[in-house]
């Protein structure tokens, strides 16, 4: 408890019985049951000697023929001026400006009134003037009377509601009336619907109270329950006092009741009594009325007191020292400060609020304070232990000694510390949110928002390591992570997590030392990064700006595993394809040649490398491992066996071989000249055949396929793969393989004879029988005079007759194409002819008068168009024409 009002006695053992009261301003009206109506000024007195309150009270009238009955309620509407009474059972209007409050009228409607209700309300008008609305309800016996205030006199509002009984009490709430009988409550609509609350209880004597913003207050004996407009519950539990109370007085944020023989000061929402007033000579209060706020009059039969409140500026540091910070964050926000220093309070009362609540357990709505205030987030984690470097944290400053957090406690507070975290992380991100308070008013707070974010991201680590380490890799990722590398990495260490740490070090760009460490846990068995597969997607990530850091850390890999070393260089990654190749090959081919081969047709085949270096190097490097793997072949053949079909090889030879010649074949990147003569010092003619087919040297080409390899049918595809009449040279491929099969073609074979392995073997015979096969199947591709020429002597003519047939065939096709040929372009011709003077047989006039169909102007001397319907436009208009149909 604590002093929130001061009671003061305002008027003592008045002769008069006191029947009704109301206030307003400094004004005190006291209606009496002798008809009396007396008016008092009530001035507050200060005195520089003490303390205390006091109020010099003066009498200014007393009415004493304002009724001739006793005058049992009165109600003021201060803004017009106007005095609403009830006595002799109806209801008057008075004017207060007038001496005497001189009577205005009477409300004759209201014969046997019992109790009347006000509802009055300011509202602004569409000028911008400020208007009073009064309505009033009367209840004369079991019906409600119903009238509005114009033109100084109550107008009837709508027709009478009728209710089951004759109520007792009654207020009015927006546009609802809610009446208290005998046995029950009742909310009733100005539109006549009906809704039963509940019963009055065994005391059966309504009490119904008005709050502030628009709610009810009932009671049912010495409970008050709350409920808002609709007449729904707002709160869970009911409000107790020490009696059944007479009357009910609000006045933000307590709640006074009057009982018989005390007055008690309550919270509404903590149900918390404040403070009480025991009455003096079991005088029994029984009126209540609230002059302004602060300021509330109580009344016996002859006497009245004033409780006057206790300024908020001295309530709420005894609401501080009690922990009643609820209370008195509401008292907060009723000062007279000014904004800047209110909202300064209210800060520092939640701060202590929010600490409080964190010191009782009461972590996730002390985060939810910390956070709608925009507390240093620094402070608030300085709350927990082992979080901040203890330099920092001691640094720190809190209203009370620190709580030790263990076990469960420990981890709901990391918990709600971390989801507070991540919605100040998030507010940051926006640029919604920058501390600029801390717990203790005047503390230092962080300037920086660097710090801020750095600070944040730190914490959220080591709560994850502590709550959920699942969750560490991810927020590690975030491109906008700002973990302090220092501390997280000492995190990190202690529990062990090395993933995590490498995931640290790579987003912070310190790759020297996550590669360190991932040669480190490598090469231990228990680790968790045991091996070198981290390794490798480390560095296939690392692009060509971190070159020598590649090369440095990927030379063990390579060693130890050179097929799994190879794909640093070879991982279809965006990364891994920018590395620069030569100096990517230089590496291989210093640190393990074997991955060369499968490099070079990796970054040619897969990544489409067309520099000729490269396509050199990898046909290099094909035919020095083929060479050395033929010669192996050649020793292990009996003397005189001809090796097979080059491709067919066992083992790695055919393997190499078949890529050799496909690629070969396959490649135009590479330097052709360059590689015959090569070739043929390895031996390798199925290949050197392929290069020469490329350069167009022919006969070297057939030579190798017919007199080295002795593969006629090879050579005989050679030449119907490269005969063509279109390109100088290869119109006579036939005729060097006739010449070939006839033994007349001798240019270029003896120099690539005496380099082969074959150089023992004896040269074919003449093979006529062939020779007139070559003939009589390609006779078409085959110049009739140069075959003549070689064919020799000794064949009849009569072994001709097929190729001769063949040939006059074709040269009379070819006659009969030209002469049909011949009369379609005479037709052709003659159709353009008929056309031309067909369009020429139109005749087109501009007169003076023609206009455009597109800009609608005259055509006049400018160019124009013509369309084939016959629409002229001008030339420049021709395309929006066009456009337009």
């Amino acid at each position: 408890m604590h002093d929130a009002y001061e009671m003061l006695p305002i008027l003592e053992k008045l002769p008069l019985q006191i029947e009704a009261l109301a206030a307003y301003g400094e004004f005190l009206l006291v209606g009496t049951k002798q008809g009396h109506l007396l008016t008092y000024k009530v001035t507050a007195v200060t005195s520089s000697n003490s303390s205390n309150n006091k109020f010099e009270v003066k009498l200014l009238r007393s009415n004493k023929s304002f009724a001739k009955k006793p005058v049992t309620q009165i109600a003021v509407v201060p803004e017009l001026n106007i005095l609403i009474s009830l006595s002799d059972n109806i209801v008057s209007v008075h004017d207060l400006m007038q001496e005497n409050a001189s009577h205005i009228s009477t409300v004759s409607r209201t014969k046997g009134a019992t109790l009347f209700c006000l509802d009055v309300r300011n509202q602004s008008t569409l000028t911008g003037e400020v208007q009073t609305m009064v309505r009033i309800c009367v209840a004369v016996k079991r019906k409600l009377q119903l009238f509005y205030w114009k033109n100084r006199e109550f107008h009837e509002l709508r027709g009478d509601l009728c209710v089951p009984d004759t109520p007792k009490a009654m207020v009015w709430c927006q546009e609802s009336l809610c009446l208290g009988f005998k046995s029950e409550y009742t909310l009733i609509k100005i539109s006549g619907d009906q809704h039963e609350i509940f019963p009055t209880g065994r005391n059966q004597e309504p009490l119904i109270a008005l709050l502030h913003d628009n709610k009810l207050a009932l009671g049912r004996d010495d409970q008050t329950l709350f409920l808002d407009s609709e007449a729904k519950p707002i709160l869970k539990f009911p409000l107790h006092w020490s009696e059944v109370p007479v009357c009910l007085a609000h006045d933000p944020p307590y709640l006074i009741g009057v009982l018989p023989s005390v007055i008690e000061i309550r919270t509404i929402e903590t149900r918390q009594l404040v403070q009480e007033f025991p009455l003096k000579n079991s005088a029994k209060a029984k009126l209540v009325s609230v002059s302004k706020r602060g300021h509330i009059y109580i009344a016996t039969c002859c006497d009245v007191w004033t409780l006057l409140v206790v300024p908020p500026q001295l309530q709420i540091p005894m609401l501080l020292k009690q922990k009643q910070f609820e209370l008195a964050l509401k008292l907060a926000g009723m000062t007279d400060d000014e904004e800047e220093e209110k909202q300064q309070c209210v800060q520092y009362i939640q701060n202590l609020y929010a600490f409080d609540l964190f010191c009782n357990r009461e972590f996730k709505e002390s985060m939810d304070i910390f956070l709608k205030l925009g507390t240093d987030p620094s402070h608030v984690i300085g709350l927990f232990p082992d979080l901040l470097p203890e330099y920092f944290r001691s640094t720190l400053e809190y209203p009370n000694a620190l709580p030790e957090l263990r076990g469960n406690d420990l981890e709901n507070g990391l918990f709600a510390l971390t989801e507070y975290l991540l919605q100040v992380r998030h507010l940051l991100v926006g640029d919604k949110y920058f501390p600029n308070i801390g717990i203790i008013q005047g503390s230092k707070t962080m300037l920086s928002k660097r710090q801020l974010h750095q600070i944040i991201d730190t914490t959220l680590l080591k709560c994850y390591l502590e709550t959920n380490d699942a969750l560490v890799a991810s927020l590690l990722r975030l491109n906008d992570n700002h973990c302090h590398v220092e501390e997280s990495e000492r995190a990190l260490k202690k529990s062990h997590k090395y993933s995590e740490l490498i995931i640290l070090y790579e987003r912070k760009g310190l790759h020297k030392k996550a590669l360190e460490l991932l040669m480190r846990q490598a090469r231990k068995p228990d680790s968790p990064l045991k091996g070198h597969e981290r390794t490798i997607q480390y560095l296939q990530h690392l692009g060509a700006e971190h070159l020598e850091l590649i090369f440095e850390f990927a030379s063990w890999v390579l060693k130890e595993s050179p097929e799994d070393g190879l794909k640093i260089f070879t991982e279809d990654l965006p990364e891994t394809e920018g590395l620069p190749r030569k100096e990517v090959l230089e590496y291989l081919t210093r640190t393990n040649p074997s991955v060369i081969i499968p490099y070079l047709e990796h970054i040619i085949h897969a990544w489409k490398e067309e520099q000729e270096v490269f396509h050199n190097k990898l046909i290099h490097y094909y035919q020095e491992k083929v060479g050395v793997l033929l010669e192996d072949y050649l020793r292990s053949l009996p003397e005189g066996q001809l090796p097979v079909l080059a491709g067919s090889e066992p083992g790695e030879l055919g393997e190499f071989r078949t890529k050799l010649l496909k690629f070969l074949e396959t490649s135009s990147r590479y330097t052709v000249e360059s590689f015959p003569s090569i070739l043929l010092n390895y031996g390798l003619y199925d290949e050197a055949g392929v290069v020469m087919e490329k350069l167009g040297r022919h006969e070297e080409a057939l030579a190798i396929y017919f007199h080295i390899l002795q593969n006629s049918a090879k050579a005989e595809e050679y030449c119907l793969r490269n005969y063509s009449t279109d390109k100088p040279g290869n119109q006579d491929v036939f005729l060097l393989l006739l010449k070939m099969y006839l033994g007349v073609a001798k240019g270029g074979i003896s120099t690539i004879l005496s380099g082969s392995h074959f150089s023992s073997h004896t040269p074919q015979k003449p093979d006529i029988k062939a020779a007139l096969n070559i003939l009589n199947n390609h006779a078409t591709k085959i110049d009739p005079l140069k075959a003549l020429t070689v064919l020799p002597s000794s064949i009849y003519l009569s072994q001709l007759q097929k190729f001769f047939e063949r040939i006059l065939d074709e040269q009379l096709a070819k006659c009969h194409s030209a002469e049909l040929m011949k009369s379609l372009l005479l037709a052709e011709h003659l159709q353009v002819q008929e056309q031309r003077i067909q369009c020429h047989s139109h005749k087109i006039v501009i007169g003076e008068f023609d206009i455009c169909r597109v800009c609608q102007k005259r055509i006049g001397k400018s160019a124009f168009a013509r369309f084939p319907d016959g629409v002229i436009v001008h030339y420049s208009c021709k395309v929006k024409y066009e456009n337009i149909g």
